[in-house]
């Protein structure tokens, strides 16, 4: 209830701000098509959805991604791995949600399907908040390869996935109470410190 899925909408024109305004570059987005706006920016949701259908589709989304780039994208989050295994990799069909493979395999996919496109934007909206043991290093990795290059907001609750961030926003009811490095929170002892030293179990709940 902080705000954190609102901030998104607000980015992606979902919402249009009530008062105040958004700049990218120095644009108001409101001045920029939506379909532009979305075509520069990757989205990665904690529920991730994939479709009914081939592996191929799922991640070009009807954008004109040739297979060389797809494949690219595929291997450097290490999702070709994924697709490797299914009987007919790039033309398998996936249930419904992605039906037939696991939520870890599902997420490397969903990190394809957003870097496929090159966006300048990438948000990663709890990404990886519900991932697999077995393929957790896998997931860390696809991470970084995801942000090498780009501008990432990624919104955390488990905030040892952010310690690295150059700068984290500390959201309390829709308000934005702490900023900072990792470091230099931690060494403010506020809300942050707290939360961060409780998630670690350094802090009696």
């Amino acid at each position: 209830g902080a705000g954190k899925t609102t901030i998104v909408n607000l980015l992606l024109r979902f919402h249009e701000p009530q008062r105040g305004r958004i700049l990218v570059n120095g644009t108001d987005i409101r001045d920029l098509p939506v379909d532009v706006l979305r075509s520069v920016v990757g989205y990665v949701q904690q529920d991730i959805f994939l479709f009914a259908g081939d592996v191929a589709s799922n991640l070009r989304l009807s954008a004109p991604i040739d297979e060389a780039a797809l494949a690219a994208a595929a291997a450097r989050v290490g999702a070709d791995r994924v697709i490797d295994r299914l009987p007919n990799g790039w033309h398998h069909e996936l249930g419904e949600r992605g039906g037939g493979v696991s939520v870890g395999e599902r997420q490397l996919l969903a990190f394809a399907r957003a870097i496929a496109a090159d966006p300048a934007l990438l948000i990663l909206d709890e990404a990886t908040s519900a991932v697999d043991s077995h393929i957790e290093a896998e997931i860390q990795r696809a991470v970084s390869a995801l942000m090498t290059g780009r501008t990432t907001l990624a919104i955390a609750h488990r905030l040892s996935t952010i310690v690295h961030a150059d700068e984290i926003l500390v959201l309390h009811h829709g308000e934005v109470i702490e900023r900072g490095t990792h470091r230099a929170l931690v060494a403010a002892g506020g809300m942050y410190e707290r939360l961060f030293r409780l998630q670690a179990g350094d802090l009696p709940p």
